[in-house]
């Protein structure tokens, strides 16, 4: 856009004023959609899973058979709890952290969920080829990715925020979409004209 005189307007500064956590199925965009939110905000980006896995020195997979769930889900809500008193920054949860009720309350009370929301046949064509995912190391997984999504994708939409994820959209689009629909907040993403 230019002004009278022809230069260049320089572009709004976004500054975020609330953590966004970034919550939805795996295969929603999690890590790659918080990693571009992240870089175009110019705040940090973190993975709750991966600052799970630094405090105990141990693979989620390893917590799980070492402790159990229950165990990882209590180190999971601290991490969570902790991360959101920090400052605001881009946090990108695993797929199960926001079916705790006392997550999502914490989440909604100090910082923002969006629900990154893509249909399941989305969802399958990202993961299908992967065998990063331990739920679906199962003798059907396309069905249990079926499952989980129907158990969990009406808790996702209790989230403050909705962004629709679609096929054709790059990670570098989806990313416009979040920020549309974070425009919507100023009390999370505050647009400074000066």
């Amino acid at each position: 856009m230019n002004d009278q005189d022809g230069m260049q307007t320089p572009q709004p500064e976004q500054i975020l004023r609330r953590t966004v956590v970034l919550v939805g199925m795996m295969g929603s965009g999690k890590t790659a959609i918080g990693r571009e939110l992240a870089y175009r905000l110019n705040v940090p980006y973190v993975d709750s899973d991966a600052e799970i896995e630094a405090a105990a020195n141990a693979t989620i997979s390893e917590i799980f058979e070492r402790s159990g769930e229950p165990f990882f889900r209590d180190r999971e809500a601290e991490v969570i709890a902790r991360l959101l008193q920090s400052e605001p920054c881009i946090l990108s949860t695993g797929g199960g952290a926001y079916l705790a009720e006392r997550n999502r309350a914490a989440i909604s009370e100090q910082g923002v969920a969006v629900w990154l929301d893509a249909e399941l046949e989305l969802l399958w064509e990202r993961v299908r080829h992967k065998d990063t995912r331990p739920l679906l190391r199962t003798a059907d997984p396309k069905k249990t990715l079926s499952e989980i999504f129907e158990q969990r994708a009406p808790v996702y939409a209790l989230a403050d925020m909705r962004a629709e994820a679609k096929a054709e959209f790059s990670i570098y689009e989806m990313t416009d979409e979040v920020l549309q629909v974070l425009a919507a907040r100023p009390d999370v993403l505050e647009t400074k004209n000066d």
